[in-house]
């Protein structure tokens, strides 16, 4: 199978990755190396050049100052249009079976392929207007293109995967896809590291009883509930469970210095070895990971939690109840759950820890039979050859 990888960045170049994208980023790497991996070949199509305009700079202006809106020049059509031609200019100098994008639509939008084109994203940008905080305060032109490109692009698409039955239902919804042309394959953890069921077990005996130590991971701490988790651990040792709140990623926001029971570990990279080991460290001892995110697609990082048997504790938002099951690797909570909904859950667990226990077992199975690369790329692969 030849597979012609697009993409905006440069996929093998870590160093340049956008920081505002890097999970994206690092699922688009880890999928190439796992499908090189299963004996497909890829091309790789990217680090594309957005070009330079004196009326994208003056709209952006325009919109900002006289309207406070926002206005993005990757939807522009300008530059929609030129990552086509860099796309095809590409293509014209290699052979392959498929086109395969790993991001959203814009580096496919405005493609002309007689060959089969595959989009495998964790949502529609549909599904994210007024959902996340950067696409909430669009200008109406903005607003108008994404719509327009997303739709050009799922027509032109042979298959349309989502990483979420949220995001494919937003996505047929939206543009009257053909559901037949839309799948669902849920991503995996962005992990190199392979753990036996046995290491799992010796992981999951040696976490003591106490302190109850939860793990919040995230880089927007409002949007991914850093505040409540905060709280939460603030209750729970007032109701008599000794709890620890680990916190890697941005530096929390609040008012207060942070108290004794808060450990920060900063912004810990996968790509640096010694930090790599750190988070696998802290996802190790840790009993549950805490994310009551109020706005995310497919977190990755629920995914690498139950690859050390760490139970998620979530939200019941975005394409989550894909990958969260009741009882088997986790609960989410509703958006206007309380805190006291959160804290009897985790004293019952801790309260009784042979089904505590159980359940971080049954977390990494969860992991192991379907929220690994392994098994979503070869589920991709069976979906390409029946069209290819």
């Amino acid at each position: 199978m030849k597979i012609a990888y697009v993409t905006v960045y440069d996929v093998l170049n870590q160093n340049k990755w956008p920081k505002t994208q890097l999970g994206l980023c690092q699922a688009g790497y880890t999928i190439a190396k796992t499908l090189e991996s299963q004996s497909a070949t890829l091309e790789y199509i990217g680090s594309l050049k957005k070009k330079t305009s004196l009326i994208t700079r003056a709209k952006w202006e325009f919109y900002h100052h006289f309207y406070q809106k926002d206005y993005y020049r990757w939807a522009e059509p300008l530059i929609v249009q030129d990552y086509a031609q860099q796309v095809q200019k590409q293509l014209s100098e290699i052979d392959y079976d498929v086109i395969l994008c790993p991001e959203n639509v814009i580096p496919i939008s405005q493609l002309n392929s007689k060959k089969p084109i595959v989009l495998w994203t964790d949502a529609p940008l549909c599904a994210l207007i007024d959902f996340y905080p950067y696409l909430s305060n669009l200008c109406q032109e903005t607003l108008e293109n994404i719509y327009y490109f997303e739709k050009e692009a799922l027509e032109k698409c042979t298959l349309a995967i989502y990483a979420s039955d949220w995001g494919a239902e937003k996505a047929i919804h939206q543009y009257n896809v053909d559901p037949a042309k839309v799948k669902v394959i849920p991503w995996g953890a962005n992990l190199e590291e392979n753990r036996t069921i046995e290491d799992i077990h010796q992981i999951i005996v040696s976490r003591p009883v106490e302190p109850c130590k939860l793990l919040h991971l995230g880089v927007e701490w409002f949007r991914k509930g850093g505040d409540i988790a905060l709280e939460v651990t603030k209750i729970l040792n007032e109701r008599g469970l000794k709890t620890e709140l680990i916190i890697a990623g941005n530096p929390p926001i609040t008012s207060e210095s942070l108290p004794s029971y808060v450990k920060y570990f900063g912004y810990l990279k996968k790509s640096i070895k010694d930090e790599r080991e750190k988070l696998n460290h802290l996802m190790a001892n840790s009993h549950f990971l805490i994310l009551p995110s109020k706005a995310d697609c497919s977190p990755h990082v629920l995914c690498e939690a139950n690859a050390f048997g760490l139970p998620c504790l979530t939200t019941d938002v975005g394409g989550i109840s894909t990958i969260i099951k009741e009882g088997l690797n986790g609960k989410k909570f509703a958006l206007e759950a309380s805190l006291s909904q959160y804290c009897d859950y985790i004293i019952e667990l801790m309260n009784h820890y042979d089904q505590y226990q159980s359940l971080a077992l049954s977390s990494f199975r969860e992991y192991q039979s379907r929220l690994n690369w392994n098994v979503a790329c070869q589920q991709l692969q069976h979906l390409i050859d029946l069209i290819i």
